[in-house]
């Protein structure tokens, strides 16, 4: 009986215990997806255990944790919630492989002005197939309701991840010199950054999001601005195993000229040829439509490339190969100088 009037006191406080508990149930058989060699437990539990990996002389945690900012209002608008869970994922994961991390393990947070079981489990199957993607398992999680702070059809997404790697292996971007290689990994779209902008630019939420759009070949703006964050994890990964990497810079908020100056040292700064570049057609839309200068395109939106690699020059060939083996559109950009200026573009 006190359980049960609990729950009804709850209930009209405008949380429903039980959706939570349909919630879970859902989402297990997604979950079940992603268990990997380290999983101890099921999810469930107070806390989620993951055996340490062997085979490290001194592993050293990497952990990182980030959200989608605001692309989720645009799956909120489009109703579709599949795969905003796989740019949570990429935004943590793209993150810790940059010093040569592998990813273990996973949780999502999402919050919410309502529990609907259906639509959480949906949410949910995207972060799972994004842990899928990187290798990394989804041990727990938390679905927080809450009524009269968010509009019952709203929610946010947010995740936390933790890798592996060991001491001896962690990227030193000592090793960057002048000469070396610049390479891209294509991006598959804006990726989760630049979302508010995109929103300002096309009138999001008052915009035609089925509208087919001659500059996107094919595709509707709303599919177009949803297409998930990739995941660089296994080809990254595969890479480090047979080329010595440099620097890996993934770009997100701030565009090229905030990011790939994070992973080089003092003093050093990569000259891109932009001829080279393969900038996705959605950019030149942005662009177009709200009338962008080019600088502040690059330093908000990743302009087609999601991730950059320094390799020595001899390497080159090498890395491009074990890359594109690994399903990668990846190619030169430029190369490493001396000069204190980060990024130049031309």
């Amino acid at each position: 009986m006190h359980n049960n009037s609990k729950s009804e006191a709850y209930a009209a406080a405008g949380v429903d215990i039980t959706a939570g508990y349909k919630s879970v149930e859902l989402m297990k058989q997604h979950i079940a997806r992603t268990r990997n060699a380290g999983c101890l437990d099921d999810v469930g539990g107070f806390g989620g255990c993951f055996g340490m990996p062997s085979g490290y002389e001194e592993p050293v945690l990497v952990s990182g944790t980030d959200g989608c900012g605001t692309k989720v209002k645009l799956a909120i608008l489009m109703d579709r919630h599949d795969t905003i869970g796989i740019d949570a994922v990429a935004m943590c994961v793209n993150d810790i492989i940059c010093c040569g991390a592998k990813p273990l393990f996973f949780l999502d947070y999402i919050a919410c002005g309502k529990n609907v079981p259906e639509k959480i489990a949906s949410i949910v199957s995207g972060v799972c197939e994004g842990c899928v993607q990187s290798g990394a398992a989804l041990i727990g999680g938390e679905t927080a309701e809450h009524p009269g702070m968010m509009p019952i059809d709203d929610y946010d997404l947010a995740g936390f991840a933790v890798g592996v790697v060991d001491k001896k292996k962690i990227l030193d971007n000592n090793s960057v010199k002048v000469g070396d290689t610049v390479i891209a990994l294509a991006s598959s779209g804006v990726h989760s950054n630049g979302f508010s902008l995109v929103r300002k630019v096309f009138d999001i939420e008052n915009c035609d999001l089925t509208a087919y759009k001659d500059e996107l070949q094919g595709k509707t703006l709303g599919e177009t601005l949803l297409t998930p964050t990739k995941i660089y994890v296994k080809s990254v990964l595969a890479l480090i195993d047979e080329v010595k990497v440099h620097a890996i810079s993934h770009i997100t908020g701030g565009g090229f000229y905030e990011n790939i100056p994070r992973s080089l040292p003092k003093g050093y700064s990569v000259k891109v040829d932009k001829s080279s570049l393969k900038i996705l057609p959605i950019f030149d839309l942005i662009q177009k439509v709200g009338g962008i200068s080019e600088r502040d395109m690059f330093n908000t939106y990743n302009m087609g490339v999601g991730m950059s690699v320094v390799v020595a020059a001899e390497d080159a060939d090498k890395a491009l190969e074990i890359l594109k083996a690994n399903g990668e559109d990846a190619y030169v950009i430029g190369s490493v100088i001396e000069s204190d200026e980060g990024v130049i573009i031309e």
